[in-house]
């Protein structure tokens, strides 16, 4: 079927500190490739992909920001609208995890809208881990989100992050007590923000 036929559109975030990973599991999901040369993302970028869960397809607009500092305030307006949010630190990097809270409170700060979300720690494949699997589930099991490992590198369990994801997108939609709104294929959609500002470059598109 045509990825221009869906039942649901939803933005997704994946937010998380600089260089955790946070574009290498976008691309291993969506292109299947994965990038050894680490170029830091500029502002925010995103991927479009269509995804079916159980009887339903439910088009995704995922949001890679950057994770620097200095463009926190760029990508902080990007949150409005989210319907879903991955947190991304890296199991290798101890102040990532830690940030991760950090991102959690910028979420509450910025958005008065419910949001599924998914705690994900990166490099799985590393001999050099700093962070504990126990941790990260204590973590998520606090701002009640599920959690998973997984490895960009390898490409370990970067479905699953989009297959859990989903489910509790679909979970949320359909308990959504406001009736959706047509899309032009005359499917119901939940809308993206209209005030959502645009990103510069045209989204990559992925039909996989």
């Amino acid at each position: 079927m045509s990825n221009s036929y869906y039942d649901w559109l939803v933005k997704v975030i994946v937010l998380g500190d600089s260089g955790v990973g946070k574009t290498n599991i976008l691309t291993q999901y969506c292109d299947q490739k994965f990038s050894q040369n680490y170029m830091a993302t500029i502002g925010v970028d995103f991927k479009i992909k269509t995804i079916t869960v159980e009887d339903k397809k439910i088009k995704l607009q995922i949001w890679d920001t950057a994770g620097q500092e200095r463009f926190r305030n760029i990508t902080q307006t990007y949150y409005k609208g989210a319907f879903g949010i991955i947190f991304v630190y890296s199991i290798v990097d101890r102040n990532s995890f830690n940030n991760v809270e950090t991102w959690i409170k910028s979420i509450t700060e910025n958005t008065t809208d419910e949001v599924c979300s998914i705690l994900v720690g990166n490099k799985m494949d590393s001999q050099d881990r700093r962070v504990q699997s126990s941790e990260g589930q204590a973590l998520a099991t606090k701002y009640k989100m599920p959690f998973i490992e997984t490895s960009a590198l390898e490409n370990k369990n970067i479905q699953n992050i989009f297959d859990i994801l989903g489910l509790n997108l679909k979970k949320r939609l359909e308990n959504e007590s406001q009736k959706p709104q047509a899309n032009p294929e005359g499917k119901p959609t939940f809308q993206i923000n209209k005030d959502t500002p645009q990103p510069q470059q045209a989204p990559s598109s992925c039909n996989c």
